[in-house]
């Protein structure tokens, strides 16, 4: 995917929300100020100009098989809505899937997982379970063609494929997220990316994972997080 960066867009982008971030983080701590950042991630993808030319829709869901990273402050947040907001028949049926699901993804590769289908233990019927506490990665994964979604779905060992993405609404998502991470990091909270079902798993299996996040420590001790790159931030201070 080829397109022109809106620089002074992005720039006065990141500058908003690592000082918004910040400021949360510092009053509300973590959790809260996640949640607040994932309302203005979705206000912001929402009013990109290229926002109308996105096909993605409810009952489409491709893109639910496909690996995802997440965050720790994530991982919590989920755990968190999962309990508050689902029955228990729902609640024990995704947390036998991310058991099952941690377990065949354990040990393997990130290159390889991107080629493998998994099912996301929030898909049920068609839709996303826990919709409004979603993964930044999810929320920012947008399409203007589903083909290209479904093709990457029905070929997942295939790296040739290049979905078709709106520019705006790419660069917003991205900026947003990355501001939000280095606030999060600034603040010397963990923000190491790790792969969905395995750290579910260690979160569910020890509720000191949580514990050790907040205290600003490094909260997996048998997951190898990935300490992802900035693409698009540049100087917030």
């Amino acid at each position: 995917m080829e397109f022109e960066i809106d620089f002074a867009a992005v720039e006065k982008l990141t500058s908003q929300e690592y000082a918004q971030a910040d400021a949360e983080l510092a009053q509300f701590g973590p959790m809260a100020a996640l949640n607040r950042s994932l309302a203005r991630q979705d206000e912001r993808l929402a009013n990109a100009a290229d926002a109308p030319t996105l096909a993605c829709k409810a009952g489409c869901y491709w893109c639910c098989y496909f690996s995802v990273d997440v965050r720790a402050v994530e991982v919590f947040n989920i755990i968190e809505y999962v309990e508050r907001e689902l029955d228990t028949v729902e609640r024990e049926r995704i947390y036998r899937e991310i058991a099952v699901n941690s377990v065949l993804l354990k040990d393997v590769a990130e290159h390889e997982r991107v080629q493998r289908n998994i099912k996301c233990p929030f898909l049920n019927a068609g839709r996303c379970t826990i919709y409004a506490a979603r993964p930044q990665t999810c929320r920012n994964y947008h399409a203007t063609n589903a083909a290209g979604c479904e093709r990457s779905y029905r070929e997942p060992d295939n790296m040739d494929i290049d979905p078709d993405f709106a520019p705006g609404v790419y660069q917003a998502g991205g900026a947003h997220v990355e501001a939000f991470a280095k606030a999060l990091r600034d603040a010397g909270y963990d923000t190491n990316a790790y792969e969905l079902n395995g750290a579910l798993a260690a979160a569910l299996a020890d509720p000191g994972t949580r514990r050790r996040f907040e205290g600003k420590q490094p909260p997996f001790a048998d997951l190898a997080g990935t300490d992802v790159p900035d693409e698009w931030l540049g100087e917030t201070d």
